[in-house]
């Protein structure tokens, strides 16, 4: 990925990790294999709700952080560094 900034790279990322495991969950394929009679109602209400905060997480990351992966906006990220308005 030629021309990404490193954090747009790490949300995009986490964000397709988060959401390909909220899929696998929907069809109850969880990446650890674990069988439900060696987990207790609660450790798996846990872990179901903590894969969820993580997409939700995630997904607001990646949503509001200016990620500069269309040509207009490269060429924004471009102007704002010349005009000394970025990091």
């Amino acid at each position: 990925m030629k021309n990404f900034d490193k954090g747009t790279v790490i949300r995009t990322v986490l964000l397709f990790m988060a959401l390909i495991n909220q899929a696998l969950i929907l069809f109850g394929k969880p990446i650890l294999p674990i069988s439900e009679d060696q987990v207790t109602s609660l450790a798996e209400t846990l872990y179901l709700a903590g894969s969820m905060i993580f997409t939700i997480v995630t997904t607001l990351l990646a949503w509001f952080k200016n990620n500069y992966v269309t040509d207009k906006g490269k060429l924004q990220k471009e102007v704002l560094k010349q005009k000394g308005l970025t990091k």
